[in-house]
């Protein structure tokens, strides 16, 4: 490719650029379908093998700053990715009977950080990602963790209630999704939980079932990251609850966490 770009195709080039931005994607990476998973404990990750292409080298003077890196403080840099989503109407959830934006809760400093899938009628209604039943039920599992609900920090990858709580659809994952991305980037959590299918599926890029993405870890742009069930799952079929509890030990393992004498439910 040359060094300098037609002036035409440079125009077109940030006006596309600039069109991503408007959406929230500052970020532009090369896919790769192969995600490394870690083999043993002991050793490092592998490094993600999708590469980052950086606007700046394409375009040279357009600028795609994140608002957020103008803040050292992870919790200033949060409240700069609230302002920046804003009253969102950029997919279909905003014409869909959604109330209010549901951000994300917790420790703008958390080790652990856990992702579900979309808010419901509950977090909806109160601004706040599980807060429902199967909140109470994650509560309990933080808590038989060691941790309180205030220590980690707690997202989903869509921000926005579908309606009747069906799944998230594929172009409103890839819409809301970047600014998840600029929330773990900006918290920097040592650990991601995956909470059921779509989250893990839309973070790994893997369309496989859960009993195949259980029990691994996964680099995830250099966290570790582990996927286990949606409480919302547990609460239907709560045979699978000790298979959650193996998953979140394997967590407290690799943060070094001790549960409290009493296990959970």
């Amino acid at each position: 490719m040359p060094t300098t770009l037609d002036p035409q195709l440079k125009r077109a080039l940030a006006d596309r650029i600039r069109y991503y931005n408007e959406l929230g994607i500052y970020d532009f990476y090369r896919r790769d379908t192969t995600v490394q998973i870690h083999p043993e404990e002991r050793e490092p990750l592998p490094r993600a093998k999708a590469a980052a292409v950086s606007p700046q080298e394409k375009l040279g003077e357009i600028s795609t700053t994140k608002p957020e890196s103008a803040f050292a403080d992870p919790a200033q840099g949060l409240r700069a990715i609230r302002e920046d989503i804003g009253d969102c109407t950029r997919c279909r959830l905003a014409k869909q009977g959604r109330k209010q934006i549901v951000f994300g809760v917790g420790n703008p400093r958390a080790e652990l950080m856990f992702i579900g899938e979309a808010p419901g009628a509950d977090e909806d209604q109160q601004g706040e990602p599980f807060v429902g039943r199967a909140g109470q039920l994650l509560n309990n599992m933080i808590k038989a963790m060691g941790l309180r609900r205030e220590d980690i920090y707690i997202a989903n990858i869509i921000k926005c209630r579908p309606p009747g709580n069906r799944t998230p659809e594929r172009d409103e994952c890839e819409t809301c999704s970047p600014f998840l991305m600029r929330q773990i980037a900006t918290i920097r959590p040592k650990v991601l939980v995956a909470l059921g299918a779509v989250a893990a599926k839309t973070l790994l890029a893997i369309n496989a079932p859960m009993s195949e993405l259980r029990g691994k870890w996964y680099d995830f742009r250099g966290t570790k990251l582990a996927v286990t069930y949606h409480p919302a799952f547990l609460l239907r079929d709560p045979r699978q609850k000790k298979e959650a509890w193996k998953d979140l030990q394997m967590v407290m393992k690799d943060l070094g966490l001790v549960a409290p004498a009493k296990s959970p439910d």
